[in-house]
């Protein structure tokens, strides 16, 4: 995969609000949003090998962490002093990772892609994206146009 060469940039404004905000409420979105984007693509093996296990994902740039479980077929947002599994990158790497225009690989040993803990999870994480369908990352669906009532 080829990414573009654009780099876009989280302005300093919105990092320095971004990091005055709770931790919890965040968690809860990024749960909910896993949970309407990727619970259904995972595999049953999958599903099993994250039950229990504390992830964490940290937006470098945006100064945010989300803190997430899988548990009870479903991902749940969760306060961590440790997790088992730590993800980061700036936005914009993330961006590219998720829109498939750069794998995990390429981020990982440019240095652009951090994963920090269980080395078989972090393992489990690159093969499971590797292996989603395109369509797990069509948000479209998601925001669809909807007629106002009476419209």
């Amino acid at each position: 995969m080829q990414a573009s060469d654009t780099r876009y940039i989280l302005p300093r404004s919105v990092a320095a609000l971004l990091k005055r905000l709770p931790a919890y409420p965040g968690a809860w979105l990024f749960a909910r949003a896993l949970n309407l984007a990727l619970a259904r693509h995972l595999p049953a093996d999958v599903q099993a090998a994250l039950e229990g296990r504390r992830l964490r994902l940290c937006v470098d740039d945006a100064g945010v962490v989300f803190d997430f479980a899988w548990r009870a077929g479903a991902f749940r947002p969760a306060t961590h002093r440790e997790a088992d599994l730590a993800i980061g990158a700036r936005a914009h790497d993330l961006l590219l990772l998720m829109r498939r225009e750069e794998d995990p690989d390429t981020l990982f040993f440019s240095r652009r892609l951090r994963l920090e803990g269980d080395t078989e999870l972090g393992l489990l994480f690159k093969n499971t994206l590797d292996a989603l369908d395109a369509s797990a990352f069509d948000f479209g669906p998601l925001f669809r146009a909807r007629r106002a009532p009476g419209g």
